[in-house]
C-alpha cells in the first residue's frame, strides 16, 4: 500500500523569547546559547537514530513547530534539515513546514529557510487588534506582523498560513471581523482559526479560570465572552473567509484551493509520523509514543543512544477506531464508510449504529451511502459530539 509507505516528521524546537499567558505548550525562555547548542545537537542525534526505523519509507512532510522555532538562530534549522534529508528519503514535493512568531524574526531567517527547502511558513497573529495582542501577552504588534509577512513574500514564500485567535478576553464580533478583514486583505493561502482554551497551568487560567468554569455552566463568566458569543464568532468566521474565497476543510482551518496543510491531514487521517525533541509524540506501525519532557535527561539519553520515550504503547483496535472516527470527523468531508470496513473489517454501523443514528436524530451529524460527517451544529458543539465516539 502506498499510504503504508508514506511517512510525516515531525520536529520540536521547545524555545520562546517569551511564554504567551495562554499557551500550556512544552517550551522554554531566557535559555542560553549553549543549552540550545546542546539541544540542537542532540535533536540532530535523535533523528540519526531513529532513521533505520524509516528505511523504505517516502517522507512526504516535515513539521517544524514548538516553541518558536524562528527564536533560535535560523543556521541550527538548516543544520536539522540537512540531517533530515542525509538519513531520510524525502520526496521532491514534501510539504515542509516552519512556524514563526512575528517581532523576532529577521528577513536573513527566511532566505535560509528557503534555501533549506523549507517550502511552508506559518505565522502566529492571533489578533490585527494590538489591545488584545497585549491581553495575550504576544511580544509583537500588527505592525510587527506585517513586517514579518513582508519579509516572506519577499524571499519568495506563496504558502503562508496566519494563525488567529477567537474567544480572547476582551474581544468582541467587530474586533473579530476587523481581524478577518485585515488578514483576508492579505491574501494567505490558508488560515487557522483557533478559539482560545483556558488551559490549567498557565496565567490565564488563574486569571480566568473561574470565569470559565462559570461560562462553562452558561452563567455570566465576567472577562470572557460568553457561549453564544463565542458561537457567534465560529459562525461569523466560517462566512466570512467562505465569502473571500476560502474553503473550510477542517474545524480550525481554511485554504484557497489547492493549499490544504497536508501534514495536519495526515494526523487526522491517521498517517503514522515520528517526532523528534521533548515531549515529542509519535504513531509508527501501530505503536503510540511520547519523548521525555525533561531537556536534560532527552541530551543525556541520546547521548548514549537510547531511546528517549517515556511512554510507549500499542493501540488496540478500540484505540484505533476510536481515533478514526473522532480525529476523521474533525474534517468537513467527514470520514468514509468504505475505509472504516477497509481497515477494521466491519461495517461502521456494527461498532457505531447506536451512536450514528441518535447523533443523526439530533441533528448533529450528517450520514451518507458513502460519508460521515458532521453538521453545521454539530461542528458548534464538536467537542461533545465527538467524545461520542469513545467506545
Amino acid at each position: 500500500m502506498i499510504l503504508e509507505r508514506e511517512l510525516e516528521l515531525y520536529i520540536h524546537i521547545p524555545f520562546c523569547r517569551k511564554k504567551c499567558l495562554y499557551c500550556d505548550f512544552l517550551s522554554f525562555t531566557g535559555c542560553h546559547e549553549d543549552d540550545i547548542h546542546d539541544y540542537v545537537r542532540a535533536l540532530q542525534g535523535e533523528i540519526r537514530q531513529k532513521a533505520p526505523e524509516a528505511s523504505g519509507r517516502k517522507i512526504t512532510s516535515i513539521f517544524i513547530g514548538g516553541g518558536t522555532p524562528g527564536s533560535i538562530n535560523p543556521d541550527y534549522i538548516g543544520d536539522i534539515m540537512d540531517t533530515i534529508r542525509y538519513f531520510y528519503d524525502v520526496d521532491e514535493n514534501a510539504e515542509i513546514t516552519v512556524e514563526v512568531n512575528p517581532g523576532i524574526f529577521m528577513k536573513e531567517g527566511f532566505r535560509i529557510y528557503k534555501a533549506s527547502g523549507i517550502n511552508r511558513v506559518s505565522v502566529g497573529l492571533q489578533s490585527a487588534d494590538d489591545s488584545e495582542l497585549h491581553t495575550l501577552g504576544r511580544i509583537h504588534d500588527y505592525s510587527g506582523f506585517l513586517r514579518t509577512y513582508e519579509s516572506a513574500l519577499k524571499a519568495g514564500y506563496d504558502n503562508i498560513n496566519i494563525d488567529i485567535m477567537t474567544a480572547i478576553p476582551g474581544q468582541t464580533l467587530q474586533s473579530l471581523e476587523k481581524t478577518l478583514s485585515q488578514v483576508t486583505k492579505l491574501r494567505p493561502a490558508h488560515i487557522s482559526a483557533y478559539s482560545l482554551m483556558i488551559e490549567e497551568g498557565t496565567p490565564f487560567y488563574e486569571k480566568y479560570g473561574e470565569d470559565d468554569r462559570r461560562r462553562k455552566e452558561g452563567l455570566e463568566s465576567g472577562h470572557l465572552p460568553s457561549e453564544e458569543t463565542v458561537c457567534a464568532m465560529d459562525v461569523l468566521t466560517n462566512e466570512y473567509l467562505g465569502a473571500h474565497g476560502y474553503n473550510r476543510y477542517e474545524i480550525s482551518n481554511y485554504t484557497k484551493k489547492g493549499k490544504e496543510c497536508r501534514h495536519n491531514i495526515g494526523y487526522w487521517t491517521g498517517k503514522d509520523y515520528l517526532g523528534f525533541g521533548i515531549g515529542s509524540a509519535s504513531l509508527f506501525n501501530g505503536i503510540r509514543s511520547t519523548n521525555t519532557k525533561d531537556m536534560a535527561k532527552y541530551i543525556k539519553l541520546i547521548s548514549k543512544a537510547e531511546d528517549p520515550a517515556e511512554e510507549s504503547f500499542e493501540l488496540s483496535r478500540k484505540d484505533r477506531m476510536e481515533e478514526f472516527m473522532f480525529l476523521g470527523l474533525r474534517m468537513i468531508e467527514g470520514v468514509s464508510r468504505r475505509d472504516f470496513e477497509g481497515r477494521f473489517n466491519a461495517p461502521i454501523e456494527a461498532i457505531y449504529g447506536d451512536v450514528i443514528n441518535r447523533l443523526a436524530a439530533s441533528g448533529m451529524i450528517l450520514p451518507s451511502s458513502g460519508m460521515i460527517r458532521l453538521t453545521e451544529d454539530g461542528i458548534n458543539l464538536s467537542n461533545i459530539v465527538l467524545a461520542e465516539f469513545l467506545l
